[in-house]
């Protein structure tokens, strides 16, 4: 199988060392480092000479920072796929935005660089060579979310619901509930066709809904207290509330087939 090859770019010579040794351990996909760059203007020179399949990037650089370089490659049709490598784990929610296939913090494990190795090869569409090594589907889509200022990564499909309470924002997932600081109307449109808007605090994903009924319902939960129209939720079983204005598009989207 070809070797996947590499761009490493760090201002640090001792890091960039570093780093090829950690690359020359990796067997599965083999690697092959074709430059190396001190900074965000070398590594555009350099990906100007060398076709490029993965740039390991550091955030911090004198002059253009990682952070906008890898903007500048994502405007690019068949950009090289992109692994941040920094000893600043606060920028990680904003790396996953720009596209990034991985993002490590130094020191760096030989073991989590094979890791994002393997995402490289999975955004390439290349079969591992040793199958049973990666038991993750394919580039599974994921929400970046920031939890009571952690980054997570939550698969797309384990989304229920999100909805607005007091100034934060409840995800539930399959499994989990979440606390999250980014706002409802942002994770609306980051989550796009996935999921449908029930009511001015809720949008649920449209795979999750099993009912529309009328049912008794708290006042806080709606306009006004008593009956009023709801959507049931897979796996929970949990009743939610839908706004008098979102009925007719929730009726329709269920009549439609979407949900």
């Amino acid at each position: 199988m070809n070797k996947l090859r590499v761009l490493i770019v760090d201002d640090e010579p001792l890091a960039r060392l570093r780093m090829r040794g950690l690359l020359a351990d990796c067997l599965n996909p083999a690697v092959d480092v074709v430059a190396e760059a001190g900074s965000g203007a070398e590594a555009l020179h350099a990906l100007a000479l060398h076709e490029v399949d993965a740039v390991l990037l550091d955030i911090h650089m004198p002059g253009l920072d990682g952070l906008a370089l890898a903007a500048k490659l994502k405007s690019q049709a068949q950009a090289a796929a992109v692994v941040f490598v920094t000893a600043h784990a606060e920028h990680a929610l904003q790396a996953f935005e720009l596209d990034a296939v991985d993002y490590l913090t130094k020191p760096v494990r030989r073991a989590r660089l094979q890791e994002a190795l393997v995402r490289v090869q999975q955004r390439l569409g290349r079969a591992a060579a040793v199958a049973p090594a990666v038991a993750e589907p394919l580039e599974q889509a994921m929400l970046v979310v920031s939890d009571r200022g952690r980054v997570l990564r939550i698969p797309v499909a384990d989304v229920v619901y999100l909805k607005a309470e007091m100034k934060y924002v409840t995800l539930r997932t399959l499994e989990h509930t979440y606390v999250l600081d980014d706002a409802l109307t942002d994770l609306e449109q980051r989550l796009g066709e996935v999921v449908l808007r029930i009511h001015r605090n809720a949008v649920v994903s449209k795979a999750a809904v099993r009912a529309l009924e009328r049912r008794a319902l708290p006042a806080s939960d709606t306009e006004e207290a008593g009956e009023g129209w709801a959507v049931q939720v897979a796996p929970s079983g949990e009743w939610l509330a839908v706004s008098r204005r979102q009925v007719a598009a929730v009726r329709e989207a269920i009549e439609a087939g979407s949900l």
